[in-house]
């Protein structure tokens, strides 16, 4: 497939061409070994020693096309996120860790705060608290 020509091309540090007629003008890629491996019935080229070494394959196998597909997609979800934390380093934490967070300051204030405000402010707190399982209750959860 031209997809796998042009990672090969990227990871060699080579360029596709068409045609033969100025083999001087191109650019060939280099790398250390290629080795032909076999996984199950499967033959494959294994390249090594890249100028680029960043560049990996995975080879998924399963029982069944619907593990195989449930595996592709796990990974791919899993690269996306991966993609997306190299982008975007920053993170907020998820499952009511904010809901938590808002909840022990509210707590911390009421805490100092004199009279029946302290109170109100302590059940606002505690319904702060409990929102992660209601939201996680109504996802199924």
């Amino acid at each position: 497939d031209f997809d796998g020509i042009e990672r090969l091309a990227l990871v060699t540090g080579g360029e596709i061409v068409s045609t033969f007629g100025h083999p001087d003008k191109v650019k060939i890629g280099k790398c250390d070994l290629i080795e032909q491996v076999n996984i199950g019935e499967e033959t494959l080229l294994k390249f090594s020693g890249v100028p680029l070494g960043e560049a990996c394959s995975i080879v998924l196998r399963g029982a069944t096309e619907q593990i195989i597909g449930e595996a592709d997609r796990s990974l791919h979800d899993a690269l996306c996120v991966l993609t997306s934390t190299v982008k975007e380093p920053r993170i907020l934490f998820g499952g009511g860790c904010s809901e938590m967070i808002m909840a022990n300051a509210v707590s911390e204030l009421a805490a100092k705060t004199p009279g029946k405000e302290a109170h109100a402010m302590e059940s606002f707190a505690n319904a702060l608290r409990q929102l992660p399982s209601i939201i996680a209750e109504n996802g199924g959860y």
